[in-house]
């Protein structure tokens, strides 16, 4: 017997699924067969993702709310619709998109090429929009060091024991991971301080 399968995900743990959940039993989805990955869309290597793959079967349908739950990479999403199907011949509905909707059989050869046509503009937008994240990440962090932000932990004081462990490395009295267990610190640490 087809079975109906629920996709979520959510690129954070901060954000909250629910909003997809309810969309999923609304549409009839029940609950054991909902898969919620809680990760980002960047591919498509999620548990719970792999493990839907896996359980869809001929005439089954994947149900997801949007297609940037799906994923994000524009050539990925086109790949996982292709394997969905064509390779496991599974129907696909996305809830936002009534016109992404492979469950209609009786489809012309127009429908099929309208929904091949949205599938790739929005798999394309997701992607663009991933890609301009990075960028404003990227903007962002460069804006803020030019305003002298600094980012990480603030470096760790060199403590006034220093001097005498390093002499004592120096002579090879003691190994580097010495003079940092000595120092309080990694060996890494220590030998960061010796090259300053």
């Amino acid at each position: 017997m087809a079975q109906i399968y629920g996709y979520v995900r959510i690129s954070t743990r901060e954000q909250n699924e629910i909003r997809q959940l309810v969309a999923m039993r609304e549409f009839g989805v029940m609950d054991r067969n909902i898969f919620l990955d809680k990760q980002s869309g960047k591919d498509f290597l999620r548990q719970a993702y792999q493990k839907l793959l896996k359980k869809l079967k001929p005439n089954d349908t994947l149900v997801i709310k949007s297609i940037d739950r799906l994923g994000r990479d524009y050539g990925e999403i086109l790949e996982q619709w292709r394997i969905i199907t064509k390779e496991r011949r599974a129907a696909i509905v996305v809830l936002d998109i009534p016109l992404l909707d492979t469950r209609q059989k009786e489809r012309d050869l127009t429908g099929t090429f309208i929904a091949d046509l949205v599938l790739q503009i929005l798999s394309y937008v997701a992607q663009t929009e991933r890609d301009f994240i990075h960028q404003r990440q990227a903007e962002g962090i460069a804006a803020a060091k030019a305003r002298g932000v600094k980012f990480g932990r603030p470096p760790l004081e060199i403590p006034a024991l220093f001097q005498e462990v390093q002499e004592a490395w120096v002579r090879k009295e003691i190994s580097a991971r010495e003079a940092g267990r000595r120092l309080g610190v990694s060996y890494k640490t220590f030998q960061s301080w010796v090259c300053q």
